[in-house]
């Protein structure tokens, strides 16, 4: 172990990523260096996520585990969804904590370590976990991005204005607070700077983006700024979207630039009036279909990703046949599925009526297996055609000396949608035109198209 090092373990999503690499800048600012192992780190810092019951396990499991196993003189320090919220319960359930810090004043990592080493012959647990404020703290030469490969989030907004009944995000994160859009524009260049090739604008609610900035249609001119600043850039990629915000403006400027991947993730989380007014999102799902109409229409080549709760209290067996009946008519590119957790001081948490658990599976994996199917059906029809492939990694044809690349088409958002896999090693962070052969419900394959 060398002293003013560190090592970090994020937990949960893309935007946490994107927190737990702004924290290790912060650090490198301050001369800390990160260790390529967790024996070799005098500070641990694990960045928790909250979210549902079973991130909480996770990040409990991950926490405990290191406590039990670090060595001497290391200190554990947790943050994230999980302290902001349940600090009490962490303090006690990981014996061996050293400090917490909370969700959106991550930036004073630096504090809560300079008081640890103050404290180092007398050691005691420190607590910086405070009400999330109202403003995003961004700090000179923080950028709030989080790599991967030849990709990078970027986190435009943090918190969240909307109240679903079953989301526990207002409750850690706050209420919307969105990013100047100079400062977003100006880490854009930087990543541009570095050779990123794909920018995934991320926030729990991107098409909210500039509201509390007086913006309208925010996310459009963002979108327009960051095609006219980094033309290097080659994918520009929406995630989390809202509904009710997908504008007509929008929609244009997506079809307008070729920059912009004809890719949209849209969370509608169900089909049936009823439920959706029990979880309290918008009940009228009439402005879905004329939104997926007009995408359709404008990109006819867009790939459309969404997820759904199954097993929400009051669902019945009509309410889930709706649902089913929905997918089948949109035909979803990607859908993800979950099945409710019960999350505390939620409004879900009121509502009684509940759904067995094993309903809850069952209806999950019925519906998971009919979007298989439909997936499957969609990625054959791209049999015989060629797709730009972002290369990410290679990898080895078992018993074989031959080496395969792995990829992603536009369709394709990192780690939740499917990959592509290429024969031949080719260079990682090139993209290449790939002549489909073959099809899996999830991924395809092929061999570069040469012309």
């Amino acid at each position: 172990m060398q002293d003013k090092t560190f090592y970090i373990i994020s937990l949960g999503c893309a935007k946490n990523s994107v927190d737990a690499e702004s924290i290790a800048q912060v650090l490198n600012l301050e001369g800390y260096e990160f260790a390529e192992y967790v024996d070799d780190a005098e500070y641990i810092i694990v960045n928790t996520c909250g979210f549902i019951e079973d991130a909480r396990k996770e990040s409990y499991d991950v926490l405990q585990n290191l406590a039990e196993e670090k060595l001497p003189g290391q200190k554990l320090i947790a943050a994230g969804c999980l302290t902001q919220l349940y600090r009490k319960e962490v303090a006690q359930k990981v014996e061996g904590l050293d400090g917490i810090i909370g969700t959106r004043n991550w930036v004073d990592v630096m504090e809560l370590i300079r008081q640890l080493e103050a404290k180092r012959e007398n050691p005691e647990f420190i607590d910086l976990v405070t009400d999330a404020p109202t403003s995003v703290m961004d700090e000179d030469g923080i950028v709030r991005a989080a790599l991967q490969g030849p990709s990078a989030y970027l986190k435009i907004a943090d918190g969240c204005r909307r109240q679903c009944g079953f989301c526990s995000i207002p409750l850690i994160k706050g209420t919307l607070v969105s990013r100047s859009m100079d400062r977003i524009l100006t880490e854009a260049r930087i990543l541009q700077d570095n050779d990123i090739r794909e920018l995934i604008l991320i926030a729990q609610d991107t098409t909210d983006y500039g509201n509390d900035l007086g913006l309208q249609d925010g996310l459009a001119t963002l979108l327009e700024n960051l095609v006219k600043e980094t033309p290097d850039i080659d994918w520009l990629r929406i995630m989390y979207a809202y509904p009710g915000y997908v504008s007509d403006r929008l929609i244009d400027v997506m079809a307008e630039h070729q920059q912009i991947l004809p890719y949209i993730d849209i969370p509608l989380q169900h089909a049936s009036s009823k439920m959706l007014k029990l979880m309290r999102r918008p009940v009228n799902m009439d402005p879905v279909h004329s939104m997926v109409e007009k995408l359709r229409n404008k990109m006819p080549n867009i790939a459309l990703r969404t997820t759904f709760v199954v097993g929400y209290p009051g669902e019945t067996d009509r309410d889930f046949g709706m649902l089913m009946n929905f997918i089948e008519d949109i035909r979803f590119d990607r859908v993800g599925a979950f099945t409710f957790s019960d999350e505390p001081n939620t409004y879900s948490a009121t509502l009684t009526n509940r759904v067995p658990e094993e309903i809850k599976l069952m209806r999950q994996q019925g519906l998971m297996k009919n979007q298989q199917r439909i997936s499957m059906e969609i990625n054959q029809a791209y049999i015989g055609k060629q797709l730009d492939v972002l290369i990410e990694g290679h990898g080895d044809v078992e018993d074989s000396e031959e080496v395969i690349s792995v990829g992603r088409t536009y369709r394709d958002a990192p780690e939740i949608d499917g990959m592509v896999f290429v024969d031949g090693e080719h260079e990682i962070g090139s993209i290449i035109p790939v002549q489909i052969q073959s099809a899996m419900p999830y991924d395809l394959a092929g061999t570069k198209y040469e012309g």
